[in-house]
């Protein structure tokens, strides 16, 4: 029988206790990996769906082969492994804040760390997404100022629910023209969001890039035995004259 609750790390973050753990959801059957922090529960592997179909949908959008992709925030690697399992990947950066997420997966404490680690298109960079997105040297530190097909987001949990201040001015239109300069002509941001699309926020991306649009990703809750939706939003910049 499994054990009912585990506790297989706990950090301390400058943004709050960091816990990765274990546990039987008696309801359903199965065991659970998640991560909490403080109260906050950030992810949780009976719900990828909607984080895999960030990387299908964005790169999808994309054009050409050999695409340059970043993933911000790497949680349990649903998202990364998604876009490594993109044959048009040709390479994968993952900005992660928190040292303990990256050290779960180079350690093998977490299920797909080996995957992603042993995988040579994929590095993972411990920073902060959102000061890197206002940072004309961008998200690669070996080469200051490289631009990307793909920046797919999920850290916070909607572009109005944020895990903490340090992407207060991100959603807004100044601080999304920032991440676009990060982008190649014709390039894809993506967006993960807990809640149903917001036609307001869609029209906010499409005051920036050149195109953006709302995908619903429903899925079915075991918990609560009913569907549930979630979003993810794509926006694409210009494409060259």
């Amino acid at each position: 029988m499994s054990k009912l609750f585990e506790e297989l790390d706990y950090r301390p973050t400058p943004i709050g206790a960091l816990v990765l753990r274990r546990r039987h959801e008696a309801r359903i059957g199965v065991d659970i990996l998640e991560i909490k922090l403080g109260e906050e529960h950030l992810m949780s592997d009976l719900f990828t769906a909607s984080e895999i179909a960030l990387s299908q949908l964005g790169l999808a959008a994309c054009q050409g082969e050999g695409l340059d992709v970043v993933v911000g925030g790497l949680g349990l690697g649903y998202t990364a492994k998604a876009a490594l399992d993109e044959p048009r990947c040709g390479s994968l950066i993952v900005v992660e804040y928190l040292e303990a997420v990256i050290d779960w997966h180079k350690t093998g404490l977490l299920p797909l760390g080996p995957e992603l680690t042993g995988d040579p298109r994929c590095r993972l960079v411990e920073g902060d997404f959102f000061a890197m997105a206002r940072d004309e040297a961008g998200f690669d530190p070996e080469t200051p100022g490289r631009t990307f097909d793909a920046i797919l987001l999920d850290i916070d949990h909607s572009p109005d629910a944020l895990l903490d201040a340090r992407s207060t001015s991100f959603y807004q239109p100044e601080g999304l023209a920032k991440l676009a300069a990060h982008l190649k002509p014709g390039g894809i941001f993506g967006l993960w969001s807990d809640d149903r699309p917001d036609a307001e926020f869609t029209q906010r991306l499409a005051g920036v890039f050149a195109e953006a649009w709302a995908e619903p990703v429903t899925f079915h809750n075991p918990l609560q035995d009913k569907p549930f939706t979630q979003t993810v939003y794509l926006a694409r910049t210009a494409a060259q004259s």
